[in-house]
């Protein structure tokens, strides 16, 4: 049975996502830069945000490289965690609160250019993650270089609580 209650975070969206589409991107993106600063300051650009997926960009800028021109590692952790994060918080009901419980990484090559992270939930663990009170979930995202080669694997696992009255 899925919950049809709307949290705040999926009440903004929905509002957003009926904006022309070629605005929807940087509403959304200054819109979660301002809940999540840290993804604002990286200047993340969330490219999709729904319920089953997140696809969030980060452009190979000098604010986010390292010592060999290419997106720095903590960078692609935030974009993972920024993903899942925003994905797992679109979904979970506003009497509760999401944390993030484990972050893996493990870099596969030498990213070449901007970076992508694509998260996505079945039906079925999005059902999970909205009815089930206290939990916790392995978020899937893959993150992507420019040239579409996966570079860094990830596994971010999300916990969440009922809020304390």
């Amino acid at each position: 049975m899925t919950m049809t209650r709307k949290n705040r975070l999926s009440s903004v969206t929905d509002k957003i996502n009926r904006l022309p589409a070629r605005l929807r991107p940087w509403v959304l993106s200054r819109v979660m830069g301002r809940v999540i600063p840290f993804a604002g300051t990286a200047a993340t650009r969330v490219e999709k945000l729904t319920p089953n997926e997140c696809i969030i960009v980060m452009r190979n800028r000098r604010r986010v490289q390292n010592h060999i021109g290419s997106v720095h590692a903590a960078a692609m952790g935030l974009l993972a965690e920024s993903a899942t994060g925003f994905m797992t918080g679109l979904s979970v009901p506003d009497d509760r609160i999401i944390v993030i419980r484990s972050m893996q990484l493990e870099y596969l090559k030498r990213a070449s250019g901007d970076m992508t992270a694509t998260a996505r939930f079945s039906d079925e663990q999005l059902d999970y993650v909205r009815n089930t009170e206290k939990g916790d979930i392995e978020v899937p995202v893959t993150i992507t270089d420019e040239t579409g080669t996966e570079t860094v694997k990830a596994r971010m696992i999300w916990a969440w609580t009922p809020k304390k009255r």
